[in-house]
């Protein structure tokens, strides 16, 4: 891939992957407007694997809470970590086997602009609405099993380009009742399981696939795409703990209609 190219899908990958503006629809749109070649799912892969260094990065603390959890479960210990740990486990669990079954869906019928638009109109508005009138009181530490199952449930619709992972999820937690930026935090820890499957998917598969050209774009775009994310995120959860999403809600529809004016007009 031409750098210019790839640099500027990395950094838009690293920016939009957790705002809730979706970052795949940026990813499908970015080639489209400027005539490139799309860059294909490897690539938008290996840019997700990049912003999930940053995500595990900023918030290490949780990470490596997650991680203690891990080890006091295999020790047949059941404490705070390993709460938090399953939790994000019960609702990984519905993305990951809606994953599997939709893949090859998704990447050859859904990768459409008229798709992007009206899933980044309709969860904008979705989003609006969560925030307006949820109660914003709970903590993620005090989140159910039910409430945890319901996110992950939800996250299998940003399977659909233009939804948002991270909005959709934020979207869910906040109709039920949580912080802004503890939906926010449970978004983003929430990232962690399954773009590291996914992650895990396609660096087999680009080894398999032997293409040097290829491998070398995925670790340099992921790089980018590291930077980037990890910048983004402290200038969102900054945001979040003195306002509200109304700017990304605005940003969503401002997309979305510009999009059908793109397409048809």
């Amino acid at each position: 891939m031409d750098y210019l190219h790839l640099l500027v899908l990395a950094v838009v990958q690293g920016i939009t992957e957790f705002l809730p503006i979706s970052s795949s629809a940026h990813l499908i749109l970015i080639p489209e407007i400027f005539g490139w070649r799309d860059q294909g799912l490897m690539i938008d892969v290996a840019l997700h694997v990049g912003t999930l260094a940053a995500v595990v990065t900023y918030f290490s603390r949780e990470s490596l809470r997650m991680a203690g959890g891990a080890i006091s479960l295999a020790g047949g210990r059941y404490d705070g970590s390993a709460r938090l740990l399953l939790l994000i486990v019960v609702a990984t669990v519905p993305v990951v086997v809606a994953g599997f079954a939709l893949r090859e869906v998704v990447s050859l019928h859904l990768r459409s602009a008229t798709v992007i638009a009206a899933t980044t109109i309709g969860f904008g508005i979705l989003l609006y609405v969560a925030d307006r009138w949820g109660r914003r009181q709970s903590v993620v530490e005090g989140m159910t099993w039910q409430h945890a199952f319901l996110i992950g449930l939800v996250q299998c619709l940003a399977l659909v380009p233009g939804t948002s992972r991270a909005g959709v999820t934020m979207t869910a937690a906040l109709f039920l009742g949580y912080q802004r930026v503890e939906a926010a935090r449970f978004s983003l820890l929430l990232s962690i399981p399954t773009t590291a499957a996914a992650g895990v998917l396609i660096a087999w598969e680009l080894w398999q696939s032997g293409d040097f050209a290829l491998q070398g774009d995925a670790l340099l775009g992921a790089a980018f795409a590291f930077v980037a994310a990890w910048l983004a995120i402290g200038a969102m959860m900054a945001w979040l703990r003195r306002s509200s999403f109304t700017p990304f809600v605005v940003y969503r529809l401002l997309l979305g209609v510009a999009l059908l004016l793109w397409l048809y007009l």
